[in-house]
């Protein structure tokens, strides 16, 4: 065997020999190194990448290999490294950037404006969609149900397309260009939320409130054919380029 051919073999990062599976040292040894917990993650995902590249090398490139990883230490030690470096930001963040405390709230006086959360500004815009609540001749021009009732079943119709989707779309794509329909239907409910977001603090937007209102159902409607468009048209080439060893490990059926 030549040098090249050990070269190859050998993976070194400048501090050590990843070594093989056989001789892969239990925790209690990799615990008696005391190199911390730096150590641990670097070995993890070496080792993960070098199983992987084995097993693709030895595949005959018709079915993905199945790659698993026991949950310890494998997983625990990524996922500890990830959670660790959050919960750190978050810490250092909150005693860098300490939160505004207002004063405390008047019982006594209303709010010139209330709001929700703004996690629920879409549900309070679908409160204020009384324009497009019918009124019926039969009834002498009145309305069937009242703006807050019509508002009510508004989020009821939303949150439960919002479920069925799930039903409706039974497709195996991991990609938008692989269903460019369904994507552009994803895009448009993503793009609605911001609008009827602002439709429902449209008092704080320097902008005529009939145009806000106007734009709230134009802009999902425009970005959903917009979307539908641009995937349609990047399907072959994009997919083809982008996946080209994808689809080599596993053909389409």
């Amino acid at each position: 065997m030549s040098d090249n051919d050990n070269s190859e073999e050998v993976r070194t990062d400048g501090t050590g020999i990843v070594p093989p599976d056989d001789e892969t040292p239990t925790w209690s040894e990799r615990k008696a190194r005391k190199q911390g917990l730096a150590r641990l993650t670097y070995e993890y995902f070496e080792r993960s990448r070098r199983e992987d590249q084995d097993l693709r090398q030895q595949s005959s490139y018709v079915e993905r290999d199945v790659l698993a990883f026991p949950t310890w230490p494998h997983e625990m030690i990524r996922n500890l490294a990830l959670t660790s470096f959050f919960v750190g930001m978050i810490i250092f963040l909150s005693a860098a950037l300490p939160p505004h405390i207002g004063p405390p709230a008047d019982s006594s006086s209303t709010p010139a404006i209330i709001l929700p959360d703004w996690y629920l500004y879409w549900s309070f815009g679908l409160l204020k969609l009384g324009p497009l609540n019918p009124e019926i001749s039969l009834l002498g021009s009145q309305k069937l149900m009242a703006d807050r009732t019509y508002g009510v079943i508004a989020n009821l119709v939303v949150v439960g397309f919002v479920a069925i989707v799930p039903f409706l779309n039974k497709g195996s794509a991991r990609r938008p260009v692989e269903q460019p329909f369904w994507s552009a239907v994803g895009v448009s409910g993503v793009v609605f939320a911001f609008t009827i977001a602002a439709l429902s603090v449209k008092n704080l937007i320097p902008m005529d409130s009939h145009l806000i209102f106007d734009l709230t159902f134009i802009l999902p409607i425009l970005a959903a054919f917009l979307s539908y468009a641009v995937l349609r048209t990047m399907r072959e080439g994009y997919m083809f380029n982008l996946n080209r060893r994808y689809y080599r490990l596993r053909p389409p059926k």
